[in-house]
């Protein structure tokens, strides 16, 4: 009997308003035939979500959309997981053999460590696993200082939700939201200036491990490429990630283009396996590359070697043999923002010395 990988699920977080469903609807519309399960998390008057995804290109008629995008609307999610978050997912890691993703948006205040914590349960575990938790903040709101584009909404929906520590200024809780994060979207880029954008990036990079990524966008337009695949397997390492509210649940213009990502081919000859991967961690180091894919031709090895880089952890393994007829050459695509193709292919041919 064939034994089902793991589903990968992603975690999107992020207050009301920064943009959370944009970028879900961005990633369904461009989900280039992958099967993909939606849990909205919804509060109250205040969830519109729901209906918006419902709506959205995902490649099935809306009747069809009925049962893959699953509406969870009794309050933050993190504190339902034993109500309803918990039934869903064992109805879709029934189906897991159908399914290719999964996409969860958290309402704004969810606290997302409770919820990536519920991905240790026995039965999740074994099944699934989270790809990655994605916070997405709203730029010119914490330029601003408010966090949150409706601070006053944000502030009456905190009051409403008994689950919640009403005593808590909104920076903690987003501060909680940015600790249990894999990838760190700063939005609405295009919406600040560079200076205050450069701001908004250190301040959230203090709440930030140094491993984690942080990328800028506009409407949430970021290649599919850059958002899911990058194996975080977040429940292993959630533990680890201290916030605020442990105790409640153990000069001049630029015209820089932040939805622009370049997506670089290189091609070189046979590489040795230990200096070419040595050589791509000093590039992602410098160049501040998000995605490495591809494969190489090692020496003396019939095998081709497939390589799969997020940030500076790579996977490696050889896929299969060489054809007899077939040019044994080295080919990677590099993802990230302004990439200097030829840069990075003369530091990699000098590395390897080819």
């Amino acid at each position: 009997m064939k034994t089902l990988a793991k589903l990968p699920v992603t975690i999107v977080t992020g207050f009301l308003g920064s943009g959370k469903t944009t970028l879900l609807r961005h990633m369904l519309d461009n989900a280039q035939g992958r099967r993909i399960a939606v849990i909205v998390n919804e509060f109250g008057e205040l969830g519109i979500d729901g209906e918006i995804l419902k709506h959205c290109s995902i490649g099935c008629t809306e009747e069809e959309a009925v049962g893959r995008v699953y509406e969870l609307a009794n309050g933050c999610l993190c504190c339902t997981v034993q109500e309803e978050f918990f039934p869903v997912m064992r109805e879709l890691v029934a189906r897991r053999g159908d399914l290719d993703h999964i996409l969860i948006e958290t309402s704004g205040l969810a606290l997302p460590k409770p919820l990536v914590q519920a991905f240790q349960w026995p039965e999740i575990r074994s099944a699934c696993t989270v790809d990655a938790v994605i916070t997405v903040v709203d730029s010119p709101a914490v330029a601003a200082g408010t966090f949150a584009a409706f601070p006053d909404q944000v502030d009456a929906q905190r009051k409403l939700d008994p689950n919640l520590d009403h005593e808590s200024p909104l920076h903690e809780l987003f501060a909680d939201q940015l600790a249990s994060a894999d990838l760190v979207i700063l939005n609405k880029a295009d919406l600040i200036n560079p200076e205050d954008l450069a701001r908004v990036r250190l301040e959230v990079a203090e709440e930030l491990p140094p491993a984690v990524k942080v990328i800028e966008a506009s409407n949430g337009r970021l290649p599919l490429d850059v958002l899911i695949g990058l194996g975080a397997g977040s429940e292993e390492h959630i533990d680890s990630r201290h916030s605020h509210h442990d105790h409640h649940h153990e000069g001049e213009e630029d015209d820089h283009d932040h939805d622009a990502f370049d997506s670089i081919s290189i091609e070189l000859p046979q590489a040795d396996e230990s200096l070419l991967l040595d050589a791509l961690t000093q590039l992602v180091v410098q160049h501040g590359i998000l995605r490495v894919k591809g494969f190489a031709a090692v020496p003396n090895k019939p095998m081709r070697l497939l390589i799969q880089g997020v940030g500076t952890r790579f996977d490696k393994h050889f896929d299969r043999q060489w054809g007899a007829e077939e040019t044994r050459i080295t080919r990677l695509v590099l993802i990230g923002q302004e990439l200097d193709a030829a840069l990075l292919e003369a530091q990699l041919r000098a590395a390897l010395s080819v």
